[in-house]
């Protein structure tokens, strides 16, 4: 029988302006990536976290979960620490979820420039 453990992914996105349309559409893109990659369906999720930078202020990324249907799943939105020198316009998310994926079966999405973020997943 195969056991289903609860399993964490990261991704993360870049964009290019401060608006509530791209805040949302990035995000949607992100978490959308993440979910298909990983074969998670929206009753597998246990809870996504996101954070921003600090100059990302238009919209919550967790409005764009609940426009896709994930309102019933816990979300939470913090900002980023604003590290000098670090990548601007970045959205990130850690979602945990239901699966029988092994741990290094999982994917992280890193989408639109945030690749170099984490260039050690390959």
């Amino acid at each position: 029988m195969v056991e289903i453990k609860v399993r964490a992914a990261r991704g993360a996105i870049r964009i290019d302006e401060d608006t509530a349309a791209s805040v949302l559409a990035a995000t949607e893109r992100l978490l959308g990536a993440m979910l298909e990659r990983n074969a998670v369906e929206a009753d597998d999720i246990v809870s996504a976290f996101f954070t921003v930078t600090d100059d990302l202020r238009s919209a919550f990324p967790a409005e764009a979960a609940r426009r896709m249907g994930l309102g019933r799943v816990p979300l939470l939105c913090a900002q980023e620490i604003p590290v000098e020198g670090s990548m601007r316009g970045v959205i990130r998310v850690l979602l945990q979820f239901h699966t029988t994926l092994a741990p290094q079966s999982v994917a992280h999405v890193y989408l639109e420039g945030a690749e170099t973020l984490r260039d050690d997943l390959g």
